[in-house]
C-alpha cells in the first residue's frame, strides 16, 4: 500500500517565538514531525512538505502579517524536519523532477494548496493509496490539505499530536468536519507502527 505523507507549512516562521506569524506551542511539535517524516523516509513512502513562499509585498500580507518571504531564514524548514535526498516544486506552473526524493518540497504562495497549479499534477503523479497529513495551522493550511487529499476518494489520516492550532474552537470544527467528511484521526505513535 503506497502512503504519501503531507508534511503542512511547518517552517521557522510558524514554528519557534523568533518568528513573524509564530504559532504559540509549535515548536513541540518538532520531535513528532521529525519523527514521522523520518518514519516516511524508512519505510519508502513519499514525503510532500508544503512550504509557503511569500514575495515581499504578497498580496495575502493584507490579511497576515509578513511571513515566510522567499530567501528570508523564516521561509525555511527546520533542520530536523529536511530529508537528505530532495526536490523542489517550485510557485510557477512546471514539469519539476522529483524521481529519487525522499522529500518533496512543495512552495505555495495562498493558504490553499489546492490553488498551486502544481498540486493536481503531484497528487495524480504520486497515485497514493492513502495519505497522512499533519503540520500548521489546523484551521487553515492543514485542513486546505485534508479536505483536498479526502476528495481523491482514498482513505485520509490526520496525525493529531502533530498539528497545531491557533483556536482550539477553530480546531474542533476542523477535525468534526473532516471526520464527518470520512478522515481518519491518527496518532504519531499509531502512525508510525504501521
Amino acid at each position: 500500500m503506497k502512503t504519501v505523507y503531507f508534511d503542512i507549512d511547518t517552517q521557522i516562521d510558524f514554528l519557534f517565538p523568533s518568528g513573524s506569524l509564530y504559532v504559540p506551542g509549535a515548536q513541540q511539535l518538532i520531535p513528532a514531525l521529525h519523527r514521522l517524516n523520518h518514519h516516511a523516509a524508512k519505510h519508502g513512502h513519499p514525503l510532500v512538505s508544503s512550504m509557503c513562499a511569500h514575495t515581499e509585498d504578497d498580496p495575502e500580507f493584507k490579511q497576515w502579517p509578513a511571513h515566510c518571504v522567499v530567501g528570508t531564514v523564516g521561509q525555511l524548514k527546520p533542520a530536523e524536519t529536511l530529508l537528505e535526498k530532495r526536490a523542489l516544486i517550485g510557485v510557477a506552473p512546471g514539469d519539476y523532477q522529483t524521481h529519487g526524493a525522499q522529500q518533496i518540497l512543495f512552495e505555495k504562495n495562498q493558504l490553499d494548496i489546492t490553488t498551486s497549479p502544481n498540486f493536481r499534477p503531484l497528487v495524480t503523479r504520486l497515485a497514493a493509496d492513502r495519505y497522512v497529513v499533519y503540520g500548521v495551522v489546523t484551521e487553515y493550511c492543514v485542513r486546505f490539505a485534508a479536505l483536498a487529499l479526502l476528495e481523491t476518494g482514498k482513505p485520509v489520516s490526520l496525525v493529531t499530536d502533530a498539528i497545531q492550532t491557533l483556536r482550539a474552537e477553530d480546531s474542533a470544527k476542523t477535525l468534526s468536519e473532516f471526520t464527518a467528511r470520512g478522515g481518519r484521526l491518527a496518532t504519531v505513535a499509531e502512525v508510525c507502527a504501521q
